[in-house]
């Protein structure tokens, strides 16, 4: 059995783009090992990349934040305590499944390929903007919160005009720094939500939400508060979690010159790029679970009640299957990675993300050929370890 240790979970990273430098004996430690979370519990840190598919595929795990042996990584993330299962992330099947196959169509390829063509004006006209106004810029707030920001407002029929109010929510609601500001973020969410769906219900316009409201709430298939819950889920990880891509990507980016040297000489290789920056940035840093039942994983059995966490930016640097991990190398397969989840619960925006960051790194390296930082890197400030993983500003200039 993997000894146990005083490493800690979560940590901060000295670096934006690798994983943080405690975790360090744990990473000699695959496929598990063992870490403490804040309040002193004992539970399984998941290492190993096959470990790793073959845990989150096992629905004896659970996904149930209510449940007292759920997991919990900080103080202030002890608000899920006092909550409902959060729709899709917190539902094991077949609830899960129930609320999936509502949404899967309208994240499918085929959907998302149909968006590119919006995509790409929202992307052009930002940067139309941003060019205008002259360096220096400051890319978070003037590209990489509204491009996505934009996008799953279209999609879901929700209101850019409110995108401050629902960006600031969704940042106190990730970020804290208090368990009561969390908790008040969220219900000014469901708040804003529910007064949303209750619009549509008595015009119906365009967007996800409003044919869920027409194709499910109405008939009675869900109530109005699942459909706030769902509509909750969407709206904030659809544009949280790209945003955080894009801006730590190009940080990335800006930081790796030969690599970027090698995307500006032939564009057509950014597909294969974001797989890997996918890989090699792991922003959703820490995927939690619990045990149902008891589990053997090669000669270590979890027992029935204790917690697991996935960090994915140890799982994705798994030298037994990405050579010189720590590289970033765009000739690498790196479309097998965790950076998703896997399993039942593997991200439903996936291809929505992807072609976001395609779009709007594109983009930004073909718009802007000598940009670069505006400030020492070390100076510019990343976010901490218990939330998703990103610049919380990035000042460029070019």
């Amino acid at each position: 059995m993997p000894e146990t240790t005083d490493v800690t979970f979560p940590q901060d990273r000295t670096c934006p783009y690798h994983p943080p430098t405690g975790y360090a004996p744990l990473r000699e430690a695959r496929p598990l090992a063992r870490t403490r979370l804040y309040d002193g519990r004992l539970v399984w840190m998941v290492t190993g990349h096959a470990a790793a598919r073959e845990l989150l595929a096992d629905q004896r795990l659970s996904t149930d934040s209510s449940h007292p042996d759920f997991p919990v990584p900080s103080a202030r993330a002890e608000v899920v305590r006092e909550r409902p299962p959060a729709a899709l992330l917190s539902r094991d099947d077949p609830e899960h499944n129930r609320q999936r196959r509502m949404l899967i169509s309208s994240f499918s390829l085929k959907r998302i390929a149909g968006l590119r063509p919006r995509i790409e004006r929202i992307v052009d006209a930002l940067l139309d903007t941003m060019v205008a106004a002259g360096p220096p810029a400051e890319l978070v707030s003037a590209f990489a919160l509204p491009v996505p920001s934009m996008v799953i407002c279209e999609l879901l029929g929700v209101p850019y005009a409110d995108h401050e109010f629902f960006e600031e929510q969704s940042r106190r609601a990730l970020r804290g720094p208090t368990a009561g500001d969390s908790k008040r973020a969220v219900e000014a969410l469901e708040g804003y939500l529910g007064e949303l769906v209750d619009a549509k219900r008595r015009k119906q316009g365009e967007g996800l939400l409003d044919d869920l409201v027409a194709e499910q709430y109405v008939p009675g298939r869900v109530g109005r508060q699942e459909l706030i819950e769902l509509a909750l889920i969407l709206l904030v990880a659809g544009h949280e979690t790209t945003a955080n891509m894009i801006s730590l990507g190009t940080f990335t980016l800006l930081r790796h010159p030969e690599r970027l040297a090698e995307l500006r000489a032939d564009p057509a290789l950014m597909r294969t790029a974001v797989e890997e920056l996918l890989r090699f940035l792991s922003i959703a840093d820490g995927m939690l679970r619990f045990a149902r039942e008891d589990i053997t994983v090669g000669d270590t059995t979890i027992r029935a009640g204790e917690g697991l966490v996935f960090p994915t930016s140890v799982i994705n640097r798994d030298a037994a299957v990405y050579a010189s991990p720590d590289r970033l190398d765009w000739a690498r397969p790196a479309r097998h990675h965790v950076a998703f989840g896997f399993g039942i619960h593997q991200c439903l925006g996936q291809n929505l993300a992807r072609a976001e960051m395609e779009i709007a790194l594109g983009a930004l390296l073909s718009r802007l050929p000598g940009l670069r930082l505006a400030a020492p890197p070390e100076e510019i400030p990343h976010k901490p370890g218990d939330t998703l993983q990103g610049m919380v500003e990035l000042p460029v200039a070019w």
